[in-house]
């Protein structure tokens, strides 16, 4: 059945109001507040419509009303207007990227989520790239001094692995530079699952005059290769925790037990998301674990430079402020696109 104008403005304001309080929503609210020209009467008799069609939930018998799963989701859907962020918290976002010098892509996920978890006070999740399905892009050795070279690992999602080596005195940079070349030759463009123990044992031996030298490069390929490939970074992790809608200490276990099951988190963030503008959003019983289920997440994937290399998510009660959620969502995700 098809909600008519007046009664979506009601459900409107219902959710509005739930969202900035969290508490029921009598007539008498909708009235004074956000329908002026309707009496109480004739909107307590659409809020009893909406109760019946499952959009609205009447706590308890002299209570107001809240929303249903099944009203936000119709809200989110039909009755959300899109939020622009103002000027002055845009310019927040772009400048915390500008100003930091963030290179190694751990560093940059560490720190966006937590700017997005302090920015919206819900809890951030954030699925890293999968490590081995990024390809080698470049081996670097940078002489720090005489006994001493930085030697740098990078794919081209831009993960980074780095590692302070011992250099041999013996060794001039134009042996330097021809080893690293020669790395590079036989390793670019290749999978990180196919740089494989076999592959760096062939290295080893090819360079076997150098070996001891270059044991901390190799060290350094199969740790990169060992790395957990689902790892999820989280922020505000006690935000959603202090919503009062998760007083229930039960509640508070199922989620501060989840928050450790990184496979879980993971799972939950690698579904194919599919929204409006790239964006999408799992209310309540719509995401797949349990422990969520009184929960909303907003999510979607992320770029550095031109390579999506992860998802990227909100996670609150299924009170949440969506429109705003969103709009801080896709700016962030706009700025580390400039990175």
């Amino acid at each position: 059945m098809n909600l008519s104008a007046r009664k979506k403005e009601i459900l409107r304001a219902v959710v509005t109001d739930y969202v900035k309080v969290a508490q029921p929503v009598g007539s008498r609210t909708v009235a004074r507040r956000y329908l002026v020209g309707l009496s109480p009467a004739t909107i307590r008799n659409e809020m009893a419509d909406l109760e019946e069609m499952g959009y609205l939930i009447q706590p308890h018998t002299s209570a107001g009303r809240i929303p249903s799963q099944k009203g936000y989701r119709f809200y989110v859907d039909e009755l959300m207007e899109a939020t622009d962020l103002p000027e002055k918290e845009k310019k927040t976002i772009k400048k915390a990227f500008h100003d930091r010098k963030l290179r190694e892509i751990e560093d940059i996920i560490k720190y966006t989520s937590r700017l997005l978890s302090s920015l919206t006070n819900y809890t951030s999740l954030i699925l890293g790239p999968r490590l081995k399905k990024s390809a080698f892009k470049k081996l670097q050795i940078m002489p720090v001094d005489a006994q001493r070279g930085l030697l740098v690992l990078v794919t081209d999602t831009g993960f980074v692995k780095n590692k302070l080596i011992n250099l041999p005195q013996t060794l001039s940079a134009n042996e330097l530079s021809r080893i690293v070349s020669y790395l590079n030759s036989k390793l670019k463009g290749l999978t990180v699952n196919k740089i494989t123990a076999t592959l760096i044992g062939e290295l080893r031996r090819d360079l076997y005059y150098h070996v001891k030298f270059l044991e901390d490069t190799f060290t350094l390929l199969e740790e990169s290769l060992a790395e957990d490939e689902r790892r999820v970074f989280l922020g505000g992790t006690t935000n959603i925790l202090n919503q009062p809608e998760f007083g229930d200490i039960e509640k508070v276990k199922a989620l501060l037990t989840l928050f450790e099951q990184h496979s879980l988190l993971a799972a939950l963030l690698a579904r194919p998301v599919v929204g409006v503008e790239g964006v999408v959003i799992k209310i309540g019983r719509e995401n797949l674990l349990e422990e969520v289920r009184d929960c909303s997440l907003v999510m979607t994937t992320y770029c550095l430079g031109r390579e999506v290399v992860g998802t990227i998510g909100l996670l609150g009660p299924t009170r949440m402020e969506y429109s705003k959620t969103v709009a801080v969502l896709q700016q962030v995700v706009s700025s580390l696109q400039k990175l």
